[in-house]
């Protein structure tokens, strides 16, 4: 093992031996090289002569760069562009987001947890994520309404075993009984395991209630008191879209320093959030169990993210950074995304409407939802699979088909005087097939 990995993880079992158990070996193996990165930061610092260090191209002072392409980009400084961004990202846009969390989850007032690092949008953070906690066998705790890419992050890469649980009652609430059985089963099998809370859900569009995401994090709390590490995940793609009577913030803020064998991780992005899907810039944010400010700890993940962040991608894409500084340092930022938000939520409530009139019941139901793009159609005569490839073929109509009963509809991006024509075409299609 690199020396520089072993002191990272003296650094990391100072302070919580529990965390140390929970990283997988390539976890355990990773470390953030002193070798060209650290080098130049530290000339970018000194060289007041001639820096000869990084591998950009520079001239007249500045990055070198074509004009027919910043000629499209002419009101941002070049040096916000083309140079590469630090490994971690820019300084004063995790400082921004970081900030951000703050506003929007009055329960992380307070906690200790590390400056959001920033990733390459969602998915690169769960990828982070299963690197560093999976190794083969470790068990990952998900409802059975799940995004289909975590079988392929976590299963499919990594060798992780995906325990399943029902996702919602018979009454329409989210089943945190069955969770709290799931997990409990998961975490006596080897002591360790990994939950994945995924708020907005995808596919379903729901967000727990105050009491659930409190059963929720009982239920962490309660297996970790019994000898358990937990690595509790919340991705948090679409945070921010809860549209009625759910959790307003991450469950994050309640899980960062819950207890020494809890380390809470959290996942979100300006991809969702803020619109930008092209952009993919998000970001993972780490908080440890217990008291205290947990520096060494903190700084020691931080390392072995940078680690894989530096022998996979290297960094994260410059100018889509910027932008999203620029967005957040905006006076207009706010109200407009005031209004994307009352447009989104106008269109969930639609879909409501619709369905509540009753005059579809007898050929499908749909699953709760109150938050996120999406929500979830339960068919009750046709196969989900037959009905997408019917819509498509015969109506024109788009849609995602999961198992055998359930159509995932996005509402995210049918305007709202559509959504009526939309379900009506849906109706027909079932009674083609029937």
């Amino acid at each position: 093992m690199n020396p520089l990995a072993q002191e990272l993880n003296a650094m990391i079992e100072a302070e919580r031996p529990e965390v140390l158990a929970m990283l997988s070996e390539l976890g355990k193996n990773l470390f953030f090289p002193k070798g060209i990165l650290t080098q130049s930061a530290e000339a970018k610092e000194k060289a007041h002569r001639f820096n000869a260090t990084i591998g950009i191209a520079t001239e007249d002072g500045g990055p070198m760069y074509l004009q027919c392409i910043q000629d499209h980009l002419s009101e941002f400084d070049p040096k916000d562009i083309y140079p590469y961004a630090p490994p971690a990202g820019r300084a004063d846009l995790r400082q921004l987001w970081r900030d951000k969390m703050l506003r929007e989850n009055p329960s992380l007032e307070g906690k200790s947890f590390s400056n959001p690092i920033v990733t390459n949008a969602l998915t690169h953070g769960l990828s982070i994520v299963a690197d560093m906690f999976i190794d083969a066998d470790d068990a990952i705790v998900l409802p059975d309404m799940m995004w289909g890419n975590y079988n392929l992050t976590f299963a499919v890469r990594r060798g992780g075993v995906i325990r399943k649980h029902n996702t919602f009652t018979p009454e329409g609430g989210y089943d945190v009984e069955a969770f709290a059985a799931e997990l409990k089963k998961a975490a006596a099998e080897k002591g360790k395991v990994v939950v994945l809370l995924n708020f907005p859900n995808n596919p379903s569009g729901y967000t727990p209630t105050v009491a659930e995401g409190e059963a929720i994090v009982a239920a962490i709390r309660e297996v970790a008191e019994a000898g358990c590490n937990v690595v509790a995940v919340t991705d948090d793609a679409y945070f921010g879209l809860f549209y009625e009577q759910s959790l307003t913030e991450s469950l994050f803020g309640r899980l960062a320093n819950l207890h020494p064998r809890v380390l809470a991780v959290k996942l979100d992005g300006a991809t969702k959030e803020e619109y930008v899907w092209g952009f993919r810039t998000g970001f993972i944010t780490f908080a440890g169990g217990g008291t205290g400010e947990q520096a060494q700890l903190l700084t020691a993940l931080e390392k072995k993210t940078m680690g894989i962040i530096r022998a996979t991608i290297s960094n994260c894409p410059h100018p889509s950074q910027t932008f999203v500084v620029k967005a957040l340092q905006s006076p207009d930022f706010e109200a407009q995304k005031q209004q994307k938000y009352e447009v989104m939520k106008g269109r969930a409530l639609k879909v409501k409407e619709v369905l509540d009139t009753g005059r579809f019941d007898d050929a499908f139901s749909y699953y709760p939802f109150n938050s996120g793009y999406f929500m979830c159609l339960k068919l009750k005569t046709v196969d989900a699979e037959k009905l997408r490839v019917h819509l498509l073929d015969a109506y024109g109509v788009g849609t995602i088909s999961i198992g055998s009963t359930d159509l995932r509809v996005a509402f995210s991006c049918i305007a709202e005087q559509d959504i009526p024509e939309l379900f009506e075409t849906i109706y027909k299609a079932v009674k083609d097939i029937e």
